[in-house]
């Protein structure tokens, strides 16, 4: 039981300085930015100017506010564009273009802390928005090619608050930061559990294990094996997990700067157990089309990746 407790606090210290002291600043400030944006009008603008120029992708206006909410909010944030999308009916096709972009982006909830860890945004932001097109492009004209076109739009932007007195911008503030607030102590069960288990998997022997029966494969590739407990935390428990564990490897110098950002592409997504299963809740026809959603955003990550091992 003594053993237990000693791996509990430990991990459970680490996950809430990093909710408070990383995360939480990080998303206040980037969903105050992005609120005041959207309640400005400027993000309708954009989505309006854009619209035409990434209609060839598969995707519509709310489809390029979901990158944007990917990129600059959270990866849980598109889920309710997703769901706006379904109910004012875009068709499935366009929905799982969308779905795949979102799958394929880098989410703001791990890039951004991320960047007080040693990560450049900059590239990131660069690959992640060749991959969503991509992944966008894969499920429309390609694995999603069967799905239906039939659409019954109703409109295409998103309701929002308006920021057009002090009032306004101060109540849009202050709801941005409940909800950067709500995001991060959403996180903390998360980052306690994933710290917990692999301390645990660290301590019993099995992270070293499996590390030595990937080794030869690994090395064929050129990986490398720091990478396996990232890679593991991040498929199975999720974009924050992975933060958690890379901010605990760094301190212990079992990872480098220069590492995380050659590894970038293929870290920081939401394609992982719990982000699938979390966006398909916005709506039946959503999770309906999360195969070729998926599918789609493989290719995406997959050019994420190579993009960042050869050219960050």
């Amino acid at each position: 039981m003594s053993q237990f407790i000693d791996i509990l606090l430990p991990a459970g210290r680490a996950a809430i300085e990093l909710s408070f002291f990383v995360l939480l600043p990080v998303m206040v400030v980037m969903l105050t930015i992005m609120r005041l944006l959207e309640a400005k009008g400027v993000l309708d603008w954009l989505v309006t100017r854009l619209a035409p120029v990434l209609k060839p992708f598969g995707l519509t206006g709310l489809g390029i506010f979901a990158a944007l909410q990917i990129n600059f909010v959270s990866f849980a944030a598109p889920i309710s564009t997703l769901a706006m999308m379904e109910q004012r009916g875009s068709s499935d096709r366009h929905l799982a273009a969308a779905f795949a972009m979102v799958l394929a982006m880098a989410q703001a909830n791990a890039m951004f802390p991320m960047a007080a860890l040693g990560l450049h945004v900059g590239p990131v932001l660069f690959f992640s928005l060749l991959g969503g097109l991509t992944a966008a492009a894969a499920t429309y004209y390609g694995f999603g090619r069967r799905l239906s076109d039939e659409e019954h739009l109703t409109s295409d932007s998103l309701s929002h608050p308006v920021a057009d007195s002090a009032k306004g911008v101060l109540d849009v503030i202050n709801r941005a930061g409940a909800e950067a607030f709500k995001i991060t102590v959403t996180a903390i069960p998360m980052l306690v559990l994933s710290l917990v288990v692999v301390t645990a998997l660290r301590n019993l022997g099995a992270i070293d294990v499996l590390v030595t029966l990937l080794a030869p494969l690994l090395g064929l590739l050129n990986i490398d094996t720091a990478l396996v407990l990232p890679s593991l935390t991040k498929y199975m428990a999720g974009g924050t997990a992975m933060l958690g564990v890379t901010d605990e490897m760094l301190r212990q110098d079992q990872i480098t700067p220069a590492l995380i950002n050659q590894s970038a592409g293929f870290l920081i997504h939401p394609l992982d157990i719990p982000g699938v299963a979390v966006l398909m809740a916005a709506g039946p026809r959503v999770a309906r089309v999360w195969r070729p959603a998926v599918y789609g955003a493989c290719i995406g990550i997959a050019l994420r990746t190579l993009g960042h091992a050869f050219f960050v």
